[in-house]
């Protein structure tokens, strides 16, 4: 629902061609009900509303349509307005888009910016890719510290609507150099005729523009930010992040690292958006590399051979076991890469976490174990099933499930450690891979148990 309209309502309004009353209508709403309307409808009636909208909400709608859809509209949008709009733009978002259009296309709208616009945007794109340089904004209100708060309250009327925030207020020096940030709080209860000097306290954060954007993730949450100016390397403040664009960045990770711990290249487009090859390619990698590890339990189980024909009872339980392991295995990296992320655990934890493991992957394996075990005395009462031997095949069983859920548990734990210490993403220890690693190896903890336990009486 759009307002007091729902979206059939507005659809049919566009099929009668009532042009006038949504031009009406839209007048009211907000940019970010106007970008999901445009989000929803059908391709064909997109451009229609686009063009509806008044052209003071152009621009900051804009902004908040997926960049799929931004796309889209650049494509069939006319000149004139395509100017307007990116140069209404905020820097950070237009460079977001500038990112995923073709290099010709780029080249073009470059050229349609103004000339202060086009060097914004110029300098932006010129930072890493994913990197703080490429999110910021350069709209943003400094000022200088020998101006008095009455000065500086006045500058921000003149200047403080092209702010994207006016939470904070930046000191620089005659050089632009940052030499400290004020909220707006501190200057407001301060006398008018004090100094920006006499209120600064030269304590603040800053981020380094070059530095990687999910670093920053952190930082806001630590000192609970809603914007962190950006320095060069030379301490020259040149733009800010603010929170909306961090959670931007927070979520992308995110998806990514889920992504990955599904056995999944990371996706670029949104799923619907990602070509059929494409999709397929992204999950071919890891599907093979999981299949041709998944051989090696048949290797496994050709070594075994033997002991599976003189006790077709223990095949039985095959599935149970390696499922067991696989799936303690799957939990354990799930806590650790999840804790990793989240900054709870760092690689000096190493031991503290396999001591914690291991604790619970006995106490698991001893619980599975015994469930395991009591499951097969309660069925050999009512169906002889295992034999005369079953009190050992259930022992075997029993003490299989502890040591499969125990080696799964360290090695779904410490994986993401490994990773971590040679510079590879923990994420990249997925559950299917730690889950293929432990049934190759549950196997062969399984039969060397079973060799052990059972020999001179099944085996």
């Amino acid at each position: 629902m759009y307002g007091s309209l729902l979206q059939p309502e507005i659809e049919e309004l566009i099929r009668t061609r009532n042009f006038s009353l949504l031009k009406e209508i839209f007048r009211d709403w907000s940019p970010e009900d106007l970008a999901e309307l445009i989000s929803d409808i059908p391709q064909s009636d997109r451009l229609i509303v686009f063009r509806l909208l008044p052209k003071a909400l152009l621009a900051d709608t804009f902004e908040h349509i997926p960049l799929d859809i931004q796309k889209e509209l650049l494509e069939n949008i006319g000149k004139g307005q395509i100017t307007s709009i990116l140069n209404e733009m905020s820097p950070d978002d237009r460079t977001a888009l500038l990112e995923e259009l073709p290099p010709a296309f780029v080249t073009r709208i470059l050229s349609l910016l103004s000339k202060d616009e086009r060097e914004i945007a110029r300098t932006l794109l010129g930072y890493p890719e994913d990197s703080i340089g490429r999110i910021m904004t350069t709209d943003y209100v400094a000022v200088r510290q020998n101006m008095t708060v009455k000065q500086v309250l006045s500058f921000i009327r003149r200047h403080g609507s092209d702010s994207e925030t006016l939470n904070m207020i930046y000191v620089v020096d005659e050089k632009g150099k940052l030499i400290d940030e004020l909220s707006i709080r501190r200057i407001l209860i301060a006398a008018p005729n004090k100094k920006v000097s006499s209120i600064m306290d030269r304590k603040f954060i800053a981020l380094e523009a070059t530095m990687p954007e999910e670093e920053a993730i952190g930082q806001f949450k630590k000192y609970d930010l809603y914007a962190i100016p950006v320095v060069d390397s030379g301490g020259y403040l040149v733009g800010i992040v603010t929170m909306d664009d961090i959670l931007d960045v927070a979520e992308k990770e995110d998806t990514e690292d889920i992504h990955k711990m599904g056995g999944v290249e990371a996706l670029e487009d949104p799923y619907l958006n990602t070509p059929i090859l494409s999709l397929t390619r992204k999950r071919a990698t890891w599907l093979v590399i999981l299949f041709l590890g998944e051989l090696l339990t048949a290797t496994a189980m050709g070594y075994f051979e033997k002991e599976i024909a003189r006790a077709v009872v223990l095949a039985l339980f095959i599935p149970l076991i390696i499922s067991s392991g696989g799936n303690s295995g799957s939990q354990a990296s799930t806590l650790v890469i999840r804790a990793m992320a989240v900054g709870e655990v760092k690689l000096r934890d190493f031991g503290r976490v396999f001591l914690r493991e291991l604790m619970s992957g006995t106490i698991l394996g001893g619980i599975l174990g015994l469930i395991g075990f009591t499951r097969i005395a309660i069925w050999q009462q009512f169906m002889d099933i295992y034999g005369p031997h079953w009190m050992q095949v259930g022992i075997t069983v029993g003490f299989a499930l502890v040591g499969v859920v125990l080696w799964g548990t360290l090695a779904g734990s410490m994986l993401p450690f490994i990773l971590r210490r040679v510079g590879v993403d923990p994420a990249t220890s997925s559950a299917p891979f730690v889950a293929t690693l432990v049934d190759v190896s549950g196997l062969v903890i399984y039969f060397s148990i079973a060799s052990l336990l059972l020999s001179g009486t099944v085996l």
